[in-house]
């Protein structure tokens, strides 16, 4: 993928630095004078599933768009890690974010983020994958065996199969490789046996790749990965970026926009609907989470 090139883009628009956690933070002006003291400016976070250049180049394009018909300015944060990313929703940092089903539960108990979107086209299911020609036919057969996971509580990649697997009395040796794109591509080379991921993530990988991978084990479906809010941002915000979304998606090519960070049919979300029942999954012992 072509790195970012500052000199192709408007700097009014976006403005990208690293600050000292090796954060990429990309601000999206809407047009707006970039020390408009007339506007607020709202942060947004984005779980990094994929590798930074790759979300960036994803999640840009669709909030210039968000931030024009809304009218409202954004920064782009995306932490170097899933746990990083962690430890700031959970502190409250973020003023809107892209989150896993699991990390809005846990948001909702520890500051009330509010889930404002979903994709409405398909449920998420956690799979792992093994390599094309693996021996390996059953997940029994992974019996004491080193299994790739993204991170310890990416929801369906992680939490949700390791679950199932503890039920079943199969008993695994995790391995955290950060990104699920790192444990595609760890089975592929034969650096383990099999990885955690998820439908989604899957999907948008290369088909060289995917040809070189079998789904080996698939979880039931559960609602996708939710925008989401803290409940400091002003209801009228959260309502006019709600309608921003919503509006992208009957645009030409806005489906493109929004397919691409996994969000093609964004409908409003209900957390008694489409998080309350994941509460009832029992997960919180397979939690890890960096409190320091």
């Amino acid at each position: 993928m072509e790195p970012w090139n500052a000199s192709k883009h408007n700097s009014q628009k976006f403005i990208p630095h690293l600050i000292n956690s090796l954060e990429l933070v990309i601000a999206s002006i809407s047009g707006l004078p970039w020390r408009s003291k007339s506007k607020s400016i709202y942060s947004i976070a984005i779980v990094p599933q994929l590798s930074l250049s790759v979300l960036y180049s994803k999640w840009s394009p669709l909030l210039e768009r968000v931030g024009k018909i809304s009218g409202q300015c954004f920064s782009l944060e995306i932490p170097q890690t899933i746990p990083v990313f962690e430890k700031q929703l959970l502190s409250g940092v973020p003023d809107f974010a892209f989150v896993n089903p699991y990390h809005e539960v846990m948001a909702k108990r520890r500051q009330g983020y509010i889930p404002l979107l979903i994709d409405g086209s398909a449920k998420l299911t956690g799979i792992l994958v093994v390599k094309n020609d693996s021996p390996i036919q059953s997940i029994q057969e992974l019996q004491g065996k080193e299994v790739a996971f993204p991170a310890p509580n990416a929801f369906a990649a992680s939490l949700l199969i390791r679950a199932e697997l503890a039920k079943k009395g199969i008993q695994i040796r995790p391995k955290y490789l950060k990104t699920h794109a790192s444990g595609y591509r760890s089975v592929v080379i034969g650096d383990i046996v099999a990885s955690g991921g998820v439908n989604n993530t899957l999907m948008r990988e290369e088909s060289s790749l995917r040809e070189r991978l079998r789904v080996l084990y698939e979880t039931s479906g559960y609602a996708p990965h939710p925008f989401v809010s803290n409940p400091r941002v002003p209801l009228s915000v959260r309502k006019s970026v709600t309608a921003a979304f919503i509006s992208i998606s009957q645009e030409p090519n806005g489906e493109l926009l929004l397919e691409a960070v996994q969000i093609p049919k964004p409908i409003p979300s209900d957390y008694k609907r489409d998080f309350a029942p994941l509460e009832k999954l029992n997960l919180d012992k397979f939690v890890v989470l960096d409190e320091s």
